[in-house]
């Protein structure tokens, strides 16, 4: 019977390529071997101590290898490096002095964990990661030009050292070049994302996809417009995917300046039919769109061709425009806000924004981050937050929006904090525009059927 392929997690193999899974897994599996056959090389001569260090090896290959299986590379490699570091540098300062017949070679290893651990860097850059490979090369060109005497040096027979100096040779030469390997693999896989990103535009596989937001009745009053990548290549890509992969490439003002008319034009297409007139559209704006020097004159020539209603349109920034020039910030948004636009902070709390920020920014809406909305029910740490977020707002003269409600008694929760409009799974999935009309031809419908009724409908 043929072996079924190995599984990937969906977070894993977002992040890296399949081949590059596979070193990582045997990889890990190599260096809890090399670990294995010098413990029953030094149980069989008795050297115990130097036998519960080869113990060390083992389980850091194996701890690595089970959280590849399990698809939790990211949360044990850092730890997983730093142990791999200090057990190389332990071998080459007790077990690996240089000597006349057999030059020092443990300190081959710390390559193979420096190149481990740029790969991870490549996938989440971070402080830490760039530390633990500093501190590898270090050691290894410390190890490599110092002879480092130390009075607990482990004495081997000659027979001993000249094998061991072969074998870790030949096996930290044969895992560089896996990684190198899994490099070459990472490199070529993004090369042609970027490539296959870059032509989705011209090819037209961007679409948008709509989804509710309500009132306390649950009446639809707008949705939010969200980009979705089909791939003519790759099937369905995930925004958390492409767009960080957009904003490097710098295509994230071409792919928003095309979410921007595409969404314009839905919304003069809501102003013909008398019961769209009401519906709001929120559309994403991303930092460096804001940035963008011909910025305000692109939404105004956007609003003049399609002839949508800017008072119907939200435009959201998340808080990552904080951390640019504030000043030009305010300037660009108050600029909008003269055109009629509402202007929303997207995702309230999981970034830069604080009170003095809010007092400032020209904006009219506050959207509650889904984090603290799924969290409120449960914590009342939460909850809290929720609460003052909400009153804080409304006192500054924002309206609020809770995202990602799920459940009726989190909407209930935040209805009593004094929230007014929302939007989650709990009142409608992301849909088609064709699927969105038919709702709202349903809403009017049913209106029409029952006058004077409030209604309270999940779809």
């Amino acid at each position: 019977m043929a072996k079924p392929a190995p599984q990937f997690s969906p977070e894993l193999a977002n992040h890296y390529s399949k081949r590059m899974v596979v070193a990582f897994r045997y990889g890990s599996l190599a260096f809890a071997g090399i670990g294995a056959a010098w413990a029953v090389i030094f149980a069989a001569i008795g050297w115990w101590s130097v036998v519960a260090l080869d113990m060390a090896v083992i389980v850091s290959g194996l701890t690595i290898y089970v959280l590849i299986r399990r698809g939790h590379l990211a949360s044990g490699i850092l730890a997983t490096q730093a142990s791999w570091m200090v057990i190389v540098i332990i071998m080459g300062l007790l077990l690996d002095v240089p000597t006349a017949e057999a030059p020092r070679v443990s300190h081959l290893y710390l390559l193979v964990v420096a190149a481990l651990g740029y790969l991870n860097y490549q996938r989440e850059k971070s402080r830490a990661q760039l530390a633990l490979i500093g501190l590898c090369l270090l050691a290894f060109i410390v190890l490599a030009s110092a002879q480092l005497d130390s009075p607990y040096v482990v004495v081997m027979p000659d027979w001993l050292r000249s094998g061991g100096t072969w074998a870790n040779t030949i096996l930290a030469t044969i895992l560089l070049a896996v990684c190198i390997h899994a490099m070459q693999a990472e490199f070529t896989r993004k090369d042609k994302f970027s490539r296959d990103l870059m032509a989705a535009l011209w090819n037209e596989e961007f679409e948008l996809v709509y989804q509710p937001q309500v009132d306390l009745s649950q009446n639809t009053i707008g949705a939010e417009a969200l980009l979705r990548w089909n791939s003519s290549k790759r099937g369905p890509v995930s925004p958390l995917d492409f767009i960080p992969q957009a904003e490097e490439l710098g295509l994230m003002t071409a792919i928003g300046g095309w979410v921007l008319e595409t969404g314009c034009r839905t919304l003069a297409e809501w102003g013909k039919k008398p019961q769209f007139r009401h519906l709001s559209l929120s559309v994403n704006i991303s930092a460096s769109q804001l940035m963008a020097e011909d910025f305000e004159a692109t939404v105004r020539d956007t609003l003049l061709k399609t002839g949508a209603n800017p008072r119907q349109l939200i435009l959201e920034l998340t808080e990552s425009v904080l951390v640019t020039d504030i000043e030009l910030v305010i300037d660009r948004l108050n600029a909008l806000r003269e055109m009629g636009i509402v202007i929303a902070l997207d995702d309230f709390g999981t970034g830069y924004s604080s009170l003095s920020y809010l007092r400032r920014l020209p904006i009219d809406q506050i959207k509650i981050d889904r984090s603290f909305v799924q969290d409120a029910v449960t914590s009342p740490a939460s909850a809290t937050l929720v609460k003052n977020v909400v009153v804080m707002s409304r006192d500054l003269g924002h309206t609020v929006l809770a995202e990602g409600v799920e459940t009726m008694e989190q909407h209930l929760l935040l209805a009593r904090f004094g929230c007014v409009q929302f939007q989650g799974y709990f009142y409608g999935k992301p849909m088609a525009l064709a699927d969105f009309g038919q709702r709202i031809g349903d809403e009017a419908e049913n209106t029409a059927h029952a006058p004077g009724q409030v209604l309270s409908r999940k779809s």
